[in-house]
């Protein structure tokens, strides 16, 4: 359940990141041709009035009279096209200006609606992250005495009865479940060793290549173990690894 929340989580960010930039490009483009037909009516009454070719401040001063957009006034440039026969002019306008020029109120708080939704996301996943070692904490003011059927070693007590670590105060050891899985197949092996394939192919089975996420693993239950018994986790180039007794 908690995945297809994530889910969907992570569909309506792509959904708003699609629908800021789809506003802000919608805006830019119907500017743009707004700017296209105004220069180019300008520019045509210009030379109409002028009825010459020849392009001088006067035809400057008049184009800009003739601008209905304010804003292009003096920024708005006429270009002389020479590669025909015949006299040619143009009138260009920086893409910047147009973007300047452009309405993007509506994109930028689709922008800010999405940066909120990223950090809601952020927030509740570390929420759940803290949810999942609080789960496995024991109650305050209670200390569970490890069962007397369970595996000692290196001041961790294995209770195979209700499949909990415990350390030597007897308070239960916080672990989440792949943490407690991995555990478990340390004392369940008379070496306290296991190769890397034997974890990867046990707790991944369906993975090709699982390495990171092992990698990650050991490095977020090294503290863990180390803080509650006298033990730690030591690897061989990453190969295998072995549960030791501390030096």
């Amino acid at each position: 359940m908690a995945k297809i929340k994530q889910t969907s989580a992570a569909i309506v960010l792509f959904g708003l990141i699609a629908a800021s930039l789809f506003t802000g490009f919608g805006s830019y483009c119907s500017m743009r041709n707004m700017v296209n037909e105004d220069m180019d009516r300008a520019l045509a009454m210009t030379f109409q009035e002028q009825q010459s070719d020849v392009i001088s401040a006067d035809t400057i001063r008049t184009f800009n009279q003739h601008l209905q957009i304010a804003e292009l006034r003096g920024k708005a440039t006429l270009a002389v096209d020479t590669r025909g026969q015949e006299f040619r002019a143009y009138a260009h306008c920086s893409e910047a200006t147009i973007f300047r020029l452009s309405d993007q109120r509506p994109a930028t708080i689709l922008w800010l609606l999405t940066g909120f939704w990223a950090l809601f996301m952020w927030y509740r996943r570390r929420q759940d992250i803290a949810s999942e070692h609080l789960s496995f904490a024991p109650v305050s003011g209670i200390s569970p005495l490890p069962s007397p059927c369970g595996n000692a070693f290196g001041g961790l007590t294995y209770s195979e009865q209700d499949s909990c670590f415990y350390a030597a105060d007897g308070h239960q050891m916080p672990l989440t479940p792949m943490q407690h899985q991995l555990m478990q197949m340390f004392f369940l092996k008379p070496s306290h060793s296991l190769s890397k394939a034997e974890i990867c192919d046990a707790l991944w089975p369906k993975k090709p290549d699982a390495s990171d996420t092992l990698y990650t693993l050991i490095r977020r239950l090294k503290p863990i173990v180390e803080q509650h018994s006298d033990l730690k986790i030591a690897s061989d180039h990453r190969k295998s690894y072995h549960l030791t007794a501390k030096v």
